[in-house]
């Protein structure tokens, strides 16, 4: 048991421009037929958020599959304001991050042969994203390079994102690939999307 989610994160949009560029994409959503104006809390675990959008009419063109009749969506959460974004129950940290300036890879825990990160090498960036949330600058130096990466740069693994948008479906049938990315098109920014459970 337990309620399911798939997340969009737009891991370009400042702090500053997140706020009215979610109101514009929930506009497009009710246009599009995707979701109403109508707030549930209903099956929404988005912290800080505790409710979303009802699903529209239209919400089967978001999905890669609608065959099944029965399955009716939960809300779409929508989450204003910097933060990090794991990919569901007990996680809490990223396995490893990429430096877009060498491409080296940066080991936080060694699956599969452990299952806890390494608290050394997790305490720069943990500090670096702190920071960023707080003021919206925050680094994480590179071992290999020895450059000072922004947070917001660095490619973390699939199952976790930094960024000051994002968008929870729950319950919702896997999206697909091209709503994605016309999703991702009408933020205008790249995005990270990924999904988990509580």
């Amino acid at each position: 048991m337990g309620d399911y989610f798939e997340r969009i994160v737009d891991v370009e949009v400042t702090a500053e421009e997140a706020g009215p560029l979610a109101e514009r994409m929930v506009d497009w959503m009710v246009a599009e037929g995707l979701i109403t104006r109508e707030l549930s809390g209903d099956g929404v675990f988005s912290h800080p958020v505790r409710e979303g959008y009802v699903r529209g009419p239209n919400w089967a063109r978001a999905v890669a599959d609608s065959s099944n009749r029965d399955w009716l969506p939960g809300p779409v959460a929508v989450i204003v304001g910097r933060n990090y974004y794991v990919c569901g129950q007990g996680a809490d940290e990223a396995s490893c991050a990429v430096c877009p300036r060498c491409q080296s890879k940066t080991v936080i825990i060694n699956y599969p042969y452990e299952f806890e990160r390494d608290d050394e090498v997790w305490q720069p960036f943990e500090d670096g994203i702190a920071a960023w949330k707080e003021t919206g600058e925050g680094s994480a130096p590179c071992s290999t390079c020895g450059a000072s990466v922004p947070v917001t740069q660095w490619q973390w693994e699939p199952g976790f994102a930094v960024g000051a948008l994002a968008f929870d479906f729950w319950d919702w049938p896997e999206l697909s690939a091209s709503f994605c990315a016309t999703f991702s098109r009408q933020l205008g920014h790249r995005t990270v999307e990924h999904g988990g459970k509580v």
